[in-house]
């Protein structure tokens, strides 16, 4: 069978290295280079290594309450039960994770977790490690890796997907044709989030919903996508840089101007409270006394925060800013879109022939509000399984996806572009006023980390008054990516009438009294 893989982060590395060991052909498809998706900036670690008192039934528990109770039980167990196997097979090939001094995989506390179940790989940067150990493991293989290569539509034919085109304008005539196609049995998309939805993000600059733009240019169903998370602490300034989570796992703490741990007027766990929490908590703060909160990691001392982590010291320092001596100002950014193209436990979409997996599918794992450091996890787990389910193409089809009843209908609500109409390549026309920073913008004011009515529906009015370009060149393309998924992420927000983790809603009263 020939697949086509679209993304090289830890889910689309370990779905092509899966499926090739599964003997089918592979072709790895990457919209820049290898190694430079979100994975490699992951901080934090992979969750799963259970301990002493700890069970995957504990961090599923763990896993619903973070996402608000809006997850999927069947999609969780899926996870949970998974994560022992995937972090053997990350070990396997060649994730040197830290250890602790009897020889166990060591294991790290972060917020919304009941015990500490954290593997990290270099103190801070497992999702470097575990990049470089997948993408080594490439060369023994018989894939084959295609980098600089722009995906940008499906192949459909008789409503089911039959391989990727790719971007590119050609000549022939009078007539401006797109690019190459690629034909494939099965196309498997792990093309990330859209973080570039908003100015400030943790996101590297390609992650333009490239994939769930694709979708629902095809009609196929999107879902949750109201539901952004953003992280609490990114250093203030500029040139913004996260700061993972797990330094407040380590005994960080959030102060405001007058040193006051202001995190517990809002929840009784303070900053170990899950992210929505404590980014409102933050964002609220900062707004009422007109600068940004401070972490404090003082406590935990020059050595220990060089040992733990030495990427994020090394950047301070390399800022000249000395975090064992003085706290650091932080703010929110956007981080991570628990929303995407809905699948179900196995990858598999509405469209036969196409599988989404990572932060590109909606699976219903991370429910309104994603639980710290599930999101390697449900890479490297959701990757095997898609690649798995490969084989299973030939059989009738049926997609049904968690939280479904058996004729198919998705109890969580999906929508194809947030409207209800179908956003296709004809759309692509030309309109004054429409920019990347404008709809950057829009977002962040209107469809931001506190959402009202009117905001809501002013910013859905004007990202449907407003058309991209005819994409000519790779950043036209994604800036029409940006706007469609855009449309889609507002429609969603406005259609969503009470608040939900990360979904966020402003009542009248609240308004007035800001």
């Amino acid at each position: 069978m020939k697949v086509v893989i679209v993304g090289a982060g830890v889910a689309g590395l370990t779905a092509a290295l899966r499926a090739d060991a599964l003997g089918h052909e592979v072709e790895l498809v990457v919209k820049g280079r290898l190694r430079e998706g979100s994975t490699v900036h992951a901080q934090g670690g992979i969750a799963g290594a259970y301990g002493p008192g700890d069970s995957a039934a504990l961090h599923a528990l763990d896993t619903m309450h973070a996402g608000d109770g809006h997850g999927d039980p069947l999609a969780i167990a899926a996870l949970v039960d998974g994560a022992a196997e995937a972090i053997d097979a990350l070990v396997r090939a060649g994730v040197p994770f830290d250890r602790a001094a009897d020889g166990a995989i060591a294991r790290g506390l972060e917020a919304a977790h009941s015990l500490p179940r954290i593997a990290h790989a270099g103190g801070d940067a497992t999702g470097r490690a575990i990049s470089d150990a997948l993408t080594a493991r490439l060369d023994s293989t018989r894939v084959r890796v295609r980098e600089q290569a722009f995906a940008t539509d499906l192949v459909t034919a008789d409503d089911a997907v039959h391989g990727i085109r790719l971007h590119g304008i050609r000549l022939v005539g009078i007539r401006l044709l797109s690019g190459e196609t690629i034909d494939a049995d099965a196309v498997v998309l792990a093309t990330g989030g859209a973080g570039l939805l908003y100015p400030v993000t943790t996101n590297p600059s390609g992650t333009t919903g490239d994939g769930i733009a694709m979708v629902l240019r095809a009609g196929a169903p999107v879902a949750d996508l109201e539901f952004v998370q953003f992280h609490p602490t990114v250093l203030a300034g500029d040139s913004p840089f996260l700061i993972s989570e797990a330094v407040r796992g380590a005994g960080a703490v959030l102060r405001d101007a007058d040193g006051r741990r202001f995190v517990f007027d809002d929840h009784p766990d303070g900053e170990l409270a899950p992210r929505d929490v404590v980014a409102r908590a933050v964002a609220r703060q900062a707004l009422a006394q007109g600068s940004p909160v401070l972490l404090d990691a003082t406590a935990l001392g020059a050595a220990a925060l060089a040992s733990r982590f030495p990427m994020i010291d090394a950047e301070l320092r390399r800022r000249g800013i000395d975090w064992s001596r003085e706290p650091v100002p932080v703010s929110p950014a956007a981080h991570y879109l628990m929303g995407g193209v809905v699948t179900d436990v196995d990858g598999r979409t509405a469209l036969p022939g196409l599988w989404a997996v990572g932060e590109t599918a909606r699976t219903g794992v991370h429910g309104a509000n994603r639980l710290a450091s599930n999101s390697l996890l449900e890479g490297a787990v959701f990757g095997a399984r898609a690649a798995d389910s490969l084989t299973h193409t030939s059989l009738p089809y049926e997609f049904v996806p968690p939280g479904s009843d058996r004729s198919g209908t998705n109890s969580y609500g999906s929508t194809s572009c947030g409207s209800g109409e179908r956003v296709g390549a004809e759309q692509h026309g030309g309109m004054r006023g429409f920019s990347r920073q404008s709809l950057q913008q829009l977002m962040w004011e209107r469809v931001g980390l506190l959402r009202d009515d009117d905001g809501l529906a002013d910013a859905v009015r004007t990202l449907h008054a407003w058309e991209a370009p005819a994409p000519r060149t790779p950043a036209e393309q994604e800036d029409a990516n940006l706007l469609i998924v855009a449309r889609a992420t507002a429609s969603a927000a406005l259609a969503r009438t009470d608040s939900l983790g990360a979904h966020f809603r402003l009542s009248p009263a609240l308004i007035g009294a800001a």
